[in-house]
C-alpha cells in the first residue's frame, strides 16, 4: 500500500478526523456547558462528545458512500459500531461508575488511617457515555464522514 492509497481510503481518513475532532471539541462543550475551560479533555476519554462513537459513524457513513449498502464491508463496519457504542455506553460508563465507589471507600480508609498506613490511589471515572454524549458522537461522526469522503472521492 502506498502513501497515495493511504491518504486517498476515505472510511479510514474519516473515521480518523472524526475522532480528532470530537477531541478537539471536548474542551469547548465543557466550557459551554460547566462554564470552565479543561484542556486535558483533549486526551482523555469519556466527556462530550464520544470521540469513540465519532469515529465508527465516519467510518460506517464513509463505507456505505463509497461501497455502498449491501456490501460485507458495510455490515462488518455497522457490527463494529453497534458493540463500540455499546461498550461506550454500557461496559465503559458502569465501569466509571464503580471506579466512583472505589475512590469514595478510598478517601473512607484514608481517614480512617490517618497515620500514613493507607494510601488511596484514585481510579480515573470518566471511562464512558452518557446517551447524550454518544448522539454528540453520532452527530461528529456524520458529518465528518460525509464531508471527508466527498473532499476524497469528489462525489
Amino acid at each position: 500500500m502506498t502513501f497515495e492509497n493511504l491518504v486517498s481510503n476515505a472510511p479510514l481518513i474519516s473515521a480518523f478526523f472524526s475522532a480528532l475532532i470530537a477531541q478537539a471539541l471536548k474542551p469547548f462543550i465543557h466550557l459551554l456547558f460547566d462554564r470552565e475551560f479543561k484542556i486535558r479533555l483533549v486526551l482523555s476519554t469519556g466527556s462530550m462528545p464520544s470521540s469513540h462513537t465519532a469515529s465508527v459513524i465516519a467510518l460506517v457513513t464513509s463505507i456505505s458512500m463509497t461501497q455502498g449498502f449491501a456490501t460485507t464491508e458495510l455490515a462488518i463496519a455497522v457490527v463494529f459500531a453497534a458493540i463500540v457504542i455499546h461498550d461506550a455506553m454500557g461496559i465503559r460508563r458502569e465501569a466509571g461508575k464503580q471506579a466512583e465507589v472505589i475512590n469514595e471507600w478510598s478517601r473512607i480508609l484514608s481517614d480512617i488511617h490517618r497515620e500514613g498506613q493507607f494510601t488511596p490511589e484514585n481510579l480515573k471515572t470518566m471511562l464512558g457515555h452518557s446517551f447524550s454524549q454518544v448522539v454528540g458522537g453520532i452527530v461528529v461522526g456524520l458529518i465528518t464522514g460525509i464531508v471527508v469522503t466527498n473532499i476524497i472521492v469528489g462525489a
